[in-house]
């Protein structure tokens, strides 16, 4: 399905991988630091249990790439099936993360490419994602690959304790 190859960027060599449970420790450390940067620390919920059984069981829910140097995961993409009733499938595109330390070196760029090319492998008709507003580095990033923005929709949303 995926093909891993190598990109060198300034002494940097960066190899693009699926997930696999191993991983989640790691995976669950670069959701609490995007959280961080989104100043919303205390909204991770998500368990290192959950996201085994949700996304490596007989049917996963998502999907994960991770970006390594070194055998070391630096960034990932999070992304989903989500269906429409106007154009049928589409790839939800939960999070790009790049840590800190990393970005600016072309990883989300190398990240968003391989999940637009899991996107056409899918045969999906459109890839989607949200972005806050005040979010001027992602925003510009989005606009390098001539995304469209949508005004008019406004997210809603409902929580649940359990």
């Amino acid at each position: 399905m995926f093909v891993n190859y190598f990109i060198t960027f300034v002494l940097m060599e960066i190899r693009v991988r699926k997930a696999t449970p191993e991983d989640l420790t790691e995976v669950v450390e670069l959701i609490k630091e995007l959280a961080g940067y989104e100043k919303a620390s205390s909204e991770v919920k998500i368990t290192i249990d959950e996201l085994k059984k949700d996304g490596f069981g007989n049917q996963p829910w998502f999907w994960i790439l991770l970006a390594e140097v070194e055998n070391q995961i630096i960034g990932m993409s999070f992304y989903y099936i989500r269906y429409s009733t106007w154009t049928g499938k589409n790839l939800y595109l939960e999070d790009i993360i790049v840590k800190q330390q990393y970005r600016g070196n072309g990883v989300g760029q190398l990240l968003f490419a391989e999940t637009i090319k899991a996107a056409k492998e899918l045969k999906v008709r459109q890839m989607i994602w949200q972005v806050l507003d005040w979010n001027e580095p992602a925003l510009n990033f989005y606009k390098k690959f001539d995304a469209e923005f949508d005004p008019q929709w406004i997210n809603g949303k409902l929580r649940f304790e359990y």
